[in-house]
């Protein structure tokens, strides 16, 4: 019995071809588009689309809620209110002078040779320091943020060298506390966490 023997003619190898990215695996997280065939939903109207046992529970409760406002929550703010005015607060004027007081002090002992007075002086630093406040909250400009940076630590170092040497920490504390609580509204936003920009790549159809 014969060896079979070879086709001369061999079947060619088909040529390879290339497969698009986004054909080999599922894309991920690709959004469905919509189909615009397909017509908009109505909009809800109340009285059609939204059943009447709902419209008696909502009306319901919303009774509830202006029962519970009208017999509780107002007369709650104004005990608030009354409680509000009739408290001392000359812990906050207090507050306020063990700050200030060191500053005029400073800008007095140090400003006698310069063209500005320690009033005007004294005046253009609360001015710095509330339109900084203003416009680092209304803003968020980097300047602006940085005015407020440096208009917070000039005050702390005022107060550290003129506040009275028995209270001299303290004074500073409270200035570090003002300071800090006006940068609440001053630094909102504001985020030690970098912002990395990713470029989307188109992809091939």
């Amino acid at each position: 019995m014969s060896e079979p023997t070879a086709s001369p003619n061999p079947a060619p190898i088909p040529p390879r071809e290339t497969i698009d990215d986004d054909k080999r695996y599922p894309a991920r997280n690709r959004p469905t588009r919509p189909n615009p065939t397909m017509p908009r939903p109505a909009p809800i109207r109340t009285r059609r689309d939204i059943s009447p046992g709902a419209l008696a529970v909502g009306a319901v409760l919303g009774t509830v809620t202006l029962i519970f406002i009208v017999k509780w929550a107002i007369q709650k703010v104004i005990d608030w209110l009354v409680w509000f005015g009739h408290q001392d607060w000359s812990w906050a004027t207090q507050w306020a002078a063990t700050v200030t007081e060191p500053v005029h002090a400073y800008l007095a002992a140090h400003a006698s040779d310069l063209p500005v007075t320690a009033t005007s002086a004294f005046g253009i630093w609360l001015g710095v320091g509330a339109a900084s406040l203003v416009l680092a909250w209304l803003t968020k400009a980097v300047g602006v943020r940085l005015t407020w940076l440096a208009h917070g630590t000039a005050t702390v170092f005022m107060v550290w060298e003129n506040a009275p040497a028995d209270g001299l920490t303290v004074a500073a504390a409270l200035a570090v506390s003002a300071w800090t609580i006006g940068s609440f509204f001053a630094l909102r936003g504001l985020s030690l966490q970098p912002v990395i920009n990713v470029p989307r790549c188109g992809r091939r159809s």
